[in-house]
């Protein structure tokens, strides 16, 4: 009896590769026989039962060797005119030539081998040549048919006859798988895990996210594209840095004033210069009234207007020792108002002082008085008093002698003086 592989006819869409992927083990098992020494085909009445044990073992993907023994009970005795029933003991080995490799389900195959047995009392040998069919149940066991026509070499103790046999068989151990050959690694000229095949810059490393570029300056754009390919930039202006045009650090995008430097307070723009005086508002200390860069943007006083005040700071009239405005000064006072009216963006010193007549400490309170009723009047003319400062001297600084009548007339007086805010 035979034991052969049966491989899958039913998984024949499967590829060569998965056919040749494994080798088929060494396999046991046993099997159900019947012999015929009478005829060609079984007779029933005629045939003898048996059983087999067996060895199998793949040789290639088509090839399989067996060993088996087969003990028939029979009284079959070519030479015994009496014969008895015995056991009938026989050793056979075999290859089987499969049809398809070993993991189809269904494999056709046809066999030949050499047997010898023990028949009327003498070893014969015998050659068994036959057909069968393995079948493959997932290569954990196997199932086999098979049918012989064995030619006997001493025909005058053994007749040819013919052998049917069923068998199974599993694996002693698993077969040794082939493992399938790892795919070729593709190319990778520059190292950089991209295959060259995809890679845009195949002898320069980069990074899969631009196809294997690099992108130097991390902007997100890759080399190949940027125009500026060490200073980071945006994809908007070819990978370099927003522009400057005029170069005052603050970008294009920001800059309201792309042609004229300027400062990021006003997005871009110069400080701006309300009155055009050529003094901007940050330095300018009347922003909204054209002046000199020397007044710091603010118009200077006239030399009249000067002279004006200075009279009327000479020509206030007090009570005598009192500060009481004689009424007489109140013209004078008017120009001072309107003075201050048309230089809003000044403010005023009064200085009072006396001559040495009386005693300082009184002199120097009369003064304080004095400088205070005046910035009184300019107040109820509607001067924000805010603007106007005063202090008082005494008889200090006198402009003329004290010996005189003249003298002390001149030293007895308001001085008055325009400041920038």
């Amino acid at each position: 009896m035979f034991m052969t592989a049966f491989s899958s006819l039913a998984m024949a869409q499967d590829t060569e590769e998965r056919f040749n992927s494994q080798v088929k083990g060494s396999l046991i098992g046993f099997g159900v026989n019947l012999t015929d020494y009478s005829a060609s085909l079984p007779q029933v009445g005629k045939v003898n039962m048996g059983a087999s044990a067996m060895y199998w073992k793949g040789l290639s993907k088509n090839l399989d060797l067996s060993i088996r023994y087969n003990g028939l009970f029979s009284d079959y005795n070519k030479l015994n005119a009496s014969p008895e029933i015995k056991l009938i003991s026989e050793l056979e080995g075999s290859l089987h030539l499969r049809a398809l490799s070993d993991d189809h389900l269904l494999n056709p195959f046809i066999s030949a081998g050499v047997g010898v047995g023990r028949y009327s009392g003498a070893f014969v040998p015998y050659a068994p040549i036959g057909l069968g069919l393995q079948v493959n149940l997932f290569s954990e066991t196997y199932l086999f048919l098979q049918g012989n026509y064995r030619f006997s070499f001493q025909e005058d103790k053994l007749d040819n006859n013919t052998f049917y046999s069923f068998g199974i068989a599993a694996p002693i151990k698993p077969g040794k798988k082939k493992e399938p050959a790892a795919p070729p690694v593709p190319l990778d000229t520059d190292g950089d895990g991209t295959p060259d095949a995809t890679d845009e810059c195949p002898t320069v490393a980069g990074i899969a996210a631009f196809n294997g570029c690099p992108d130097t300056d991390g902007d997100g754009v890759p080399d190949k594209d940027d125009k500026c390919p060490t200073v980071a930039g945006s994809a908007k202006y070819g990978g370099c840095p927003i522009p400057d045009t005029d170069g005052d650090g603050i970008n294009d995008e920001e800059d309201e004033c792309i042609n004229e430097k300027g400062t990021a307070k006003y997005k871009g723009c110069p400080v701006p210069d309300s009155d055009g005086d050529g003094v901007n508002d940050e330095m300018d200390k009347c922003p909204t009234v054209p002046g000199p860069v020397s007044n710091n943007g603010c118009p200077e006083v006239r030399e009249e207007v000067k002279k004006r005040l200075s009279f009327a700071a000479t020509a206030i009239q007090f009570e005598t020792g009192k500060a009481v405005i004689k009424k007489t000064s109140h013209k004078l006072l008017d120009e001072v108002v309107a003075i201050l009216v048309e230089y809003p963006d000044y403010n005023m010193t009064i200085d009072g002082y006396t001559d040495n007549v009386g005693k300082p400490e009184k002199n120097l309170e009369l003064s304080k008085q004095r400088a205070a009723a005046v910035k009184s009047y300019f107040v109820t003319k509607g001067i924000d008093e805010g603007r106007i400062i005063t202090d008082g001297h005494g008889d200090a600084n006198p402009k003329a002698s004290n010996k005189t009548v003249q003298g002390r007339a001149q030293n007895r007086r308001v001085e008055m003086d325009l400041k920038l805010k």
